[in-house]
């Protein structure tokens, strides 16, 4: 791993004092600490890691790059909805309004699509008294849009309406289109500020410790989990069967899974699990029913897609392949299995997913999505672009985007994560023996 990767560019230099509201009060009241610009925030934080491979550290610098009263910015909200999105877009908007004074702010609707021809038609000033309102509503208030954004359209969007900050707050997807976004702006010369918050349900955006939404997605899992254990304790031959979020990474159903301690067989796309054989799930779900008399599964949705054959490979409209339904393929196996060998069970399945992307975020994604969308403001302040704000060892960082986007976050099999599952579990390996040594 180089160091180059880690370095954050800059639009232009920060030249001017800062306007921050808490700078030089000189004792007369509340002050804040500013970040040097050497301050750096270590990749490997154990003894012998390398002392060399470093982030940026986040917060606010005694000089920045825009002058506020000058200045436009411009948010947008992109891809599925999560918890905490509102809250990110009411902190960015009081970031820039409050500690820096910044007056015009726009809000773009439906995401990318929000900068290109005909919705760009419906942007708008935000308003302080309807941000202050949303931080705890679910939802965005901007709305949200999956599509391939048209990047000269949106630059020339950008230039029309003399954007100096656009805050981007999406996954993946959306910050490989800032990085477009940001490359279009620099052919043109254009000095625009691009900065991503990460926003996926999943957690699995790179060198980023924790994404906001996860903390609630988690919480709301895990009640899912405790009603589908109560269901089946209550039945004959009980299984609870829920199916999570985690395309390509299984951290909410392992997360949940580890909160809840009703899970007796957690999924996830990471870790592989066969259904056949002896050792495969219907066999030893067989065994644990004639003990136990009750079951509960939890499956991420990426989970087992080498199990079923559909056919076709279908992808959304930003092209992500799409997962095949590994829930309602488990339920109908489990049913078919023990209906062939003349077993009672009561399977009930349920999938909470709309109902935890659209809650508003908890009380740790509030906390959470309040820094990150300060920090988002500090950076472009401060002239950074083409990165996102994260966090990493405890600090908050800043995250070169092409270094984030490289590829996605996943659950190690032999990491402390998934240790801790099986610990909690205490699940086999749903393998043949010589599989799970290798």
């Amino acid at each position: 791993m180089d160091q180059t990767a880690f370095q954050v560019k800059r639009v232009r230099e920060p030249e001017l004092h800062t306007t921050h509201r808490f700078a030089g009060r000189d004792g007369q009241g509340p002050s804040i600490r500013y970040v040097r610009e050497d301050e750096r925030v270590l990749y490997d934080a154990l003894v012998g890691g390398d002392p060399s491979i470093s982030f940026e550290r986040s917060g606010p610098r005694e000089r920045i790059a825009f002058a506020p009263e000058q200045s436009t910015a411009a948010i947008l909200t992109s891809g599925g909805l999560c918890p905490g999105l509102n809250a990110v877009i009411s902190s960015v908007f009081m970031s820039l309004y409050h500690h820096y004074g910044v007056k015009r702010i726009l809000g773009i609707p439906n995401g990318y699509a929000g900068l290109m021809q005909p919705y760009s038609r419906n942007i708008k000033p935000l308003i302080r008294d309807e941000m202050k309102k949303i931080a705890r509503t679910g939802g965005s208030v901007l709305g949200s849009a999956r599509l391939k954004p048209d990047v000269r359209a949106i630059v020339d969007t950008i230039q029309a309406y003399g954007i100096d900050m656009l805050f981007c707050i999406g996954g993946d997807g959306t910050q490989r289109g800032a990085h477009a976004i940001h490359e279009e702006l620099s052919r043109r010369g254009l000095p625009v500020s691009v900065v991503g918050v990460p926003k996926t349900i999943d957690n699995d955006i790179g060198f980023v410790q924790k994404t906001f939404g996860f903390d609630t997605a988690v919480e709301i899992a895990r009640q899912a989990i405790a009603a589908a254990n109560t269901e089946a304790e209550c039945a004959i031959n009980g299984i609870g069967l829920v199916r999570l979020m985690g395309r390509d990474s299984g951290f909410i159903t392992a997360c949940a899974s580890i909160a809840s301690a009703d899970v007796n067989y957690c999924l996830v796309p990471e870790v592989h699990f066969t259904l056949d054989g002896e050792h495969g799930l219907l066999a030893v779900l067989e065994r644990r029913l004639a003990t136990r008399h009750h079951a509960v599964i939890a499956v991420a949705e990426g989970a087992g897609q080498d199990l079923i054959d559909s056919g076709t490979v279908r992808y959304d409209k930003t092209g992500n392949k799409l997962a095949s339904d590994i829930g309602r393929y488990l339920r109908d196996r489990i049913n078919a299995h023990f209906k062939e060998n003349h077993h009672e069970v009561n399977l009930k399945y349920s999938d909470p997913s709309y109902i935890i992307r659209a809650a508003p975020a908890n009380a740790s994604d509030q906390i959470l999505c309040t820094a990150l969308g300060h920090g988002a403001v500090h950076a472009a302040m401060a002239g950074r672009t083409d990165m996102i704000v994260g966090s990493w060892n405890g600090q908050f960082t800043h995250v070169p985007i092409p270094l984030a986007v490289q590829g996605r976050k996943l659950i190690e099999p032999e990491g402390d994560l998934w240790r801790t599952v099986l610990e909690t579990t205490g699940q086999p390996p749903l393998v043949p023996p010589q599989e799970a040594l290798a």
